[in-house]
């Protein structure tokens, strides 16, 4: 722990010093975030703010990480174990984040749209099947799952694909949708590594605590440019990244079951939309009229048109997700 620990804080000092020329760089781009019309009128004053700032913490990952996986081959056990997997995860959803994000701000396809949701959806699908069978078919076999409360953990077999691939897919989505106010998705997610990070050291999965640490130490410096009012936006290269490479993290530790409870803000924003949309659906069908559960979707929006204000939604969402997380580490200790 003390080396994944300590990667963490070169991580934050790597990430946190080049902040202010990228979010420099970005602004001499006009690389801005574009605001939706139908959100909070609050939020109207954001636009123009630097986006793509996920940057700021995937290439430092990618970096520590990069290092790491070329000292394990020069024979220099570090980590004990490859992560170029994780590695993969990050780098192809960043990449696919920057394009999406890159087409939004640059109107390729109309004001503020970034990729059509059928070529984004093949290619989450397509990096999630090619992670998952890395899982399924190569050494070693990590096709398993933990209960609380039992010992042994059990083999899917072949089930294991389908639910993995929606689980990567699923995540990556969920913390995009979190991703609406200022440092709300980073500090969740930040506490949803922690929280694995912990479970893979108490299972001596070294490797894993360390890359976990490497994520929420970087996370930490881009909270410090993210932090209400932001000056820096994450954006879809931050956030597809860090929710795919969550839901890898959840499988590879085989304690994927508690994902929903570890990251239980991200599923709560899920579930509101798709109940959002469902209860227009059936309410214009049904009852010919136009009835919604809330205000606006996803959840945070709807807690701030009742009236709280936007630091109020980030720190209350935080304060649940660090509950889940202790909550999370408490079954995976069952």
């Amino acid at each position: 722990m003390d080396f994944a620990l300590t990667l963490g804080t070169i991580s934050f000092f790597i990430s946190v010093v080049w902040g202010r020329p990228l979010i420099s760089l970005l602004k001499r781009w006009k690389i801005g975030k574009q605001i939706r019309i139908e959100g909070p009128s609050s939020h109207q004053v954001k636009t123009g703010t630097p986006t793509m700032g996920g940057i700021l913490f995937v290439l430092p990952v990618l970096l520590i990480t990069g290092v790491l996986n070329l000292a394990e081959l020069a024979g220099f056990s570090f980590i004990g174990q490859s992560t170029l997997l994780l590695f993969f995860c990050v780098a192809t959803h960043a990449l696919l984040g920057a394009v999406d994000d890159w087409q939004g701000i640059k109107g390729i396809r109309g004001k503020g749209e970034g990729m059509s949701a059928r070529a984004k959806s093949a290619f989450q699908f397509a990096f999630a099947a090619i992670l998952t069978a890395v899982l399924y078919f190569g050494p070693p076999d990590l096709d398993y799952v933990g209960i609380p409360g039992q010992p042994e953990f059990f083999s899917l077999g072949i089930f294991f694909i389908p639910i993995a691939i929606l689980l990567i897919v699923g995540f990556s989505n969920a913390v995009n949708l979190t991703d609406g106010v200022d440092s709300l998705a980073g500090s969740t997610a930040a506490v949803a590594f922690a929280s694995y990070g912990v479970i893979a050291f108490l299972q001596k999965q070294s490797y894993l605590a360390a890359f976990c640490f490497t994520i929420v130490g970087a996370l930490l410096a881009f909270l410090w440019f993210n932090a209400h009012p932001a000056e820096l936006f994450m954006g879809d290269a931050g956030s597809l990244p860090l929710g795919a490479t969550l839901a890898l993290v959840a499988l590879m530790t085989g304690q994927w079951l508690l994902l929903p409870v570890v990251g239980f803000v991200f599923v709560a924003e899920t579930a509101s939309v798709m109940l959002q949309v469902a209860s227009a659906k059936l309410s214009r069908r049904y009852l010919g009229r136009d009835i919604r559960i809330f205000k606006l979707t996803p959840l945070h929006h709807h807690f701030e048109l009742i009236g709280w204000s936007e630091t109020q939604v980030k720190e209350r969402f935080w304060l649940v997700s660090v509950l889940c997380g202790m909550l999370g580490v408490a079954l995976a200790l069952l």
